[in-house]
């Protein structure tokens, strides 16, 4: 079986070096705010995330709703809110006219959690990033939404056939 391999241009091999640097940066960074919670707060960061949702869903969501925000399995989810109910962060309230959904919303003891929590990622965010002028936050983060846009897309494209 013979394979014909294209050959790569200079740009090409200059983007690969970029998503294995995005990759990297991401897993570093990830790394630092998974354990910051855990000695700040002893919490995770799938938890961190499920109250980010919710805080920004005022009014609840469903399971379904939530897994699909957060692009997880409704199983994972299950999981979190069931700690989060527990610790009264979140409540679960049933969907009228729909016996098998609940809706998961945030209590005032959760918003007021979440808001510490969320002023601490900011600083920890703002002080690893520190290296990369305003400016440049903007310029990045504007490519990066090019790239998923694109994804996004490419994946949206490729469901409809």
């Amino acid at each position: 079986m013979n394979v014909t391999i294209p050959v790569s241009s200079e740009s090409s091999k200059e983007r690969l070096r970029l998503w294995l640097r995005v990759l990297k940066a991401t897993r570093a960074v990830e790394s630092e705010v998974r354990e910051k919670l855990r000695l700040e707060f002893a919490t995770t960061l799938p938890r961190f995330d499920v109250m980010a949702a919710l805080t920004q869903h005022r009014n609840g969501l469903k399971m379904s709703q939530l897994s699909t925000v957060l692009k997880v399995s409704n199983g994972n989810v299950t999981g979190i809110v069931e700690r989060l109910v527990e610790d009264d962060f979140v409540i679960r309230e049933k969907v009228p006219g729909d016996r098998r959904a609940s809706l998961v919303k945030m209590t005032d003891k959760g918003l007021a959690e979440f808001t510490t929590q969320a002023a601490a990622h900011e600083i920890w965010i703002d002080e690893i990033f520190a290296a990369v002028a305003a400016e440049d936050a903007v310029q990045i983060a504007d490519a990066l939404d090019a790239v998923a846009r694109k994804v996004d897309k490419k994946g949206n494209s490729d469901d409809q056939h």
